[in-house]
């Protein structure tokens, strides 16, 4: 049912729905149109009629069009003109406008009302001829394309053939005459396309305008936006009917776009573009070149005072940077849109901190306005915006930022180049954690296979490092040392730029801009600071990480992955001598060559991390991982091992705190290590490191115990003063079950995301985003990919258990996350709800959860962007 028992509001009509009922647009023309601001008079099709219409099989709703009748005859009143009228009619513009801005919807129909007849009347009326048949040429062509789907490119070519034959380089440069000409020629490509003249009868030009408005909102393009920015189905589209003013009558008409702040950079100035003598898609059509706005001032004066004016007057009301769109008819000044302007991450923080001083905001709003997610646009190198690129392939953008380089095929080139100085991009059908030598020493990652949480994804995002990838269009031939994209061929050494920030792929080299983090990006997230509870820790496993962490904010490490440590050129060899040791001696004597690298690891990441606190995850991958391919093994021996570690299903077999019970000597090694490391900081520091040594994949309390025995003991057997906690990882349901049987065993609990998600839904991550993840996300069967956000209803749940029972046996035991979620701000907003202590994330993501950290805690208290006006 409708909202009041009505579809359709004037402009100068109260209504309590806002935007959700009358779309961004027409809240927007009604606010202005009640604070007085020149706009052209009309009425708003409420969202209510679009559901209704989706709802009764795309019919038009019952009463809809006798009430648009009304409202349309209380629009010929206000004007003193008649739609329809053939001597001086009344003409409408046909907008959408969603409750979100959404670029898939449908474009703008102007001069809807004209015909055969009325032509000639506006002709006469305006003694304009020119500009009547300029207007009706523009309908033809914007009904036709948006209603009945003509090809806009049939009217542009007959468009510019005339100007050839006329030898014009403008259309303002076509007469009267030519215009007339033009119109039949429109005329005759409507009928080729649909089969029937042009549409004479006014009102039915309106009913199908309208209905093509509620039809966009379900076109293939809208639904892709929707999916992608998250914005409901259901939410439905308004329809602006608005009295057309004309920018095209001469040289005291014209329109444009203005900005109340440059959004590039947020600062306060004048900034737009204006065209004289034109209608408003000329401005952004490119048909020809706009003039800076100030170019209005020698033109028309007293209109652009009044922008001005009016300008300043809207973003006082909003108390935001505006986008405003205007025409001026003869003269006359009239807005048509005023919306919260889209801008830059540079522009947001600028313009949130400028305001804060201009005191048009709050500290707190400012904090709650700005996107987390652009944050991620200043921390890493990004394509020149102004570069011209061309566009060969695309893929996921995994992890931001920018890189040009060479592409290389496999990890030991990158690493070899990598050394040498070069700047080169890493190209894979998928990276495996055997290539982390490539990706240490790769400026970027570009992979075929893979989705937003492969393993390039996780490892490029915890380095900081730009990365593509399943890239469609990429197929490589590593025998022949060639790859190709998007159907060009390239030779392994060829240039080409990844933008992980869009998932473009660029053959060549491209202009890259420098991080830009400046005093306003410090000023909102020392605000920020001031008002989270969470805190913010990072996962790091190198001192460069730490040390990174720590530059970005990060209050701890909240997991170290030691079997990183592992995978280097000097580890790996001995990591192999362990794992082909025949017995527990031989795998000892192994151990123990392995033991002063970790140390010197753990040293280096203590140090970085003076002060706080270090989660160190204990060997968790199973050891397959660590040998070569069956196929790539030298000796019979090796074979034979690779073959008695294979397992079915490795990542539910012998890993995690598996691995710690089965053979105890590896963690003792690790945990005799971290002692080691952890006095030998305090010696040269003079302070004690804040250790907390973590079992990974602990199912059952038992294996806890055990595990919390081997750790104490060993950790005795080096210092009987050492300070440590030791916890576990919470990765599997019965985990979460049992909260409270293994919070005896704990002193911490840390929500292993990735793998809980995988065990819960039963998925396995790569082989998901591989396969059916994608599709199920385009039918709806999921909202959001699981591995991305939290699945608040299963693992979200899972969680919440947890941490009821775990803190239930053990009071204010404390608890982090340190899945990839720990850096997404909806799972942090989830992670603050639940009590959590601390959320951990890639060093490069920290001030992105430091800031969406603050936005959870304002929401629980009520405070949000929204200021009164907006």
């Amino acid at each position: 049912m409708p909202t009041n028992g009505r579809f359709v509001y004037d402009f100068d009509e109260p209504s309590e729905g806002g935007r959700e009922l009358l779309g961004g647009k027409g809240v927007g023309l009604a606010e202005m149109t009640q604070l007085g601001v020149p706009v052209p008079a009309g009425f708003t099709v409420t969202t209510d009629a679009c559901r209704a219409y989706v709802l009764n099989g795309k019919e038009v709703p019952e009463g809809l069009e006798p009430e648009i009748e009304r409202h349309l005859s209380a629009l010929e009143e206000k004007t003193g003109k008649r739609f329809g009228d053939a001597s001086d009619p009344l003409l409408v513009s046909v907008r959408s406008g969603a409750a979100v801005s959404m670029p898939g919807m449908m474009d703008t129909i102007l001069n809807l009302g004209l015909n055969d007849e009325s032509v000639e009347g506006l002709a006469r009326s305006t003694g304009n001829p020119r500009f009547a048949f300029d207007s009706y040429r523009r309908l033809i062509q914007m009904y036709g394309e948006v209603v009945d789907g003509v090809d806009g490119q049939r009217f542009e070519r007959a468009l510019t053939e005339l100007k050839s034959e006329r030898g014009v380089q403008q259309d303002v440069e076509l007469s009267a005459d030519d215009l007339r000409e033009l119109v039949g020629a429109f005329k005759e490509i409507y009928r080729e396309e649909v089969g029937q003249p042009f549409p004479e009868d006014a009102r039915r030009q309106l009913g199908r305008a309208v209905k093509a408005v509620f039809d966009s909102w379900d076109t293939p393009r809208a639904q892709v936006y929707r999916r992608a920015n998250r914005i409901p189905d259901d939410l439905g589209t308004a329809v602006n009917v608005v009295q057309m003013v004309f920018g095209n009558k001469g040289s005291t008409s014209g329109t444009g776009v203005a900005f109340t702040r440059d959004p590039s950079t947020g600062e306060q100035g004048v900034y737009g573009e204006f065209l004289a003598d034109a209608q408003g898609e000329d401005v952004v059509a490119g048909i020809r070149t706009p003039e800076p706005l100030e170019a209005m001032e020698a033109r028309m004066p007293e209109p652009f005072e009044q922008l001005l004016a009016t300008m300043q007057r809207l973003e006082q009301h909003y108390r935001d940077m505006q986008d405003i769109e205007f025409t001026v008819e003869d003269g006359r000044l009239y807005l048509l849109q005023t919306r919260s302007a889209k801008r830059t991450a540079t522009a947001a923080l600028r313009s949130a901190v400028s305001m804060v001083d201009e005191g048009l905001i709050s500290r707190e709003q400012a904090v709650a306005r700005i996107d987390a997610g652009q944050l991620d646009q200043l921390l890493h190198p990004m394509i020149d915006p102004t570069a011209e690129v061309e566009v060969a392939a695309r893929g996921l953008n995994a992890s931001p930022g920018a890189a040009s380089g060479p592409a290389v095929l496999d990890a030991e080139t990158a690493e070899q180049r990598g050394q040498a100085g070069e700047d080169v991009i890493l190209v894979r059908w998928e990276t495996t954690p055997d290539d982390i030598h490539g990706l240490l020493q790769a400026r970027g990652i570009l992979t075929a296979h893979g989705g937003m949480t492969s393993h390039a994804a996780v490892v490029a995002r915890g380095m900081g490092k730009p990365c593509v990838a399943g890239c469609e269009g990429l197929t490589i031939d590593l025998e022949a040392r060639t790859f190709s994209l998007g159907g060009r061929e390239l030779a392994e050494g060829d240039v080409i730029t990844i933008d992980g920030g869009t998932g473009r792929v660029i053959i060549g080299p491209v202009e890259l801009v420098a991080p830009q983090i400046n005093e306003d990006f410090e000023t909102i997230l020392g605000w920020a600071d001031e008002l989270r509870r969470l805190k913010v820790r990072a996962n790091a496993d190198t001192p460069e990480d730490a040390a990174k962490a720590r530059e970005f904010g990060a209050q701890g490490i909240g997991l170290c992955r030691t079997e990183h440590m592992f995978m280097a050129e000097d580890r790996l060899p001995r990591m192999r001598e362990m794992i082909m040791a025949s017995g527990e001696e031989e795998r000892r004597a192994a151990l123990e060559k392995l033991l002063p690298l970790q140390q010197g690891d753990f040293e280096g990441i203590f140090e970085a991390m003076a002060g706080l606190p270090v989660t160190i995850r204990l060997l968790d991958p199973p050891l397959h991982e660590f040998l070569p391919p069956l196929e790539e093994a030298p000796d019979e021996r090796l074979r034979e091992r690779i073959v008695a570690l294979q397992e079915a299903n490795p990542m539910l077999g012998t890993r995690g705190c598996r691995l710690g019970l089965l053979w105890p000597e590896i963690y003792e090694m690790q945990v005799r290590a971290i002692i080691r490391a952890a006095a030998a900081v305090e010696e040269r520091t003079g302070e004690a490191p804040l250790v907390e040594i973590m079992h990974p994949l602990v199912g059952l309390a038992e294996e806890l115990h055990r595990l919390r025995a081997i750790t104490v003991a060993t950790a005795q057997e080096e210092s009987e003063t050492a300070e440590y906690l030791v916890g576990t990882m919470i990765e599997l349901p019965r985990a979460c079950i049992c909260a409270d049987e293994i919070a005896e065993y704990a002193d911490f609990f840390s929500f292993g995301t990735n793998d809980l998600t995988q065990t819960t839904l039963g998925f396995s991550r790569d082989d998901a985003e591989g396969k059916f993840l994608t599709r199920y996300l385009e039918d709806g069967v999921l909202e959001r990919n699981p591995f991305e956000t939290i699945d608040q209803r299963g693992v979200g749940e899972l969680m919440r258990i947890a941490v009821e029972r775990g803190r239930g046996a053990k009071e204010g035991m404390k608890m982090g996350i340190c899945g990839e979620h720990g850096g997404e701000p909806d799972s942090i907003a989830f992670c603050h709800g639940l009590g959590l202590d601390y959320v951990s994330c890639s060093p490069y993501r920290v001030p992105l959860a430091r800031l969406a950290a603050a936005q959870a805690a304002l929401k629980e208290a009520g405070i949000t962007a929204s200021v009164a006006g907006g």
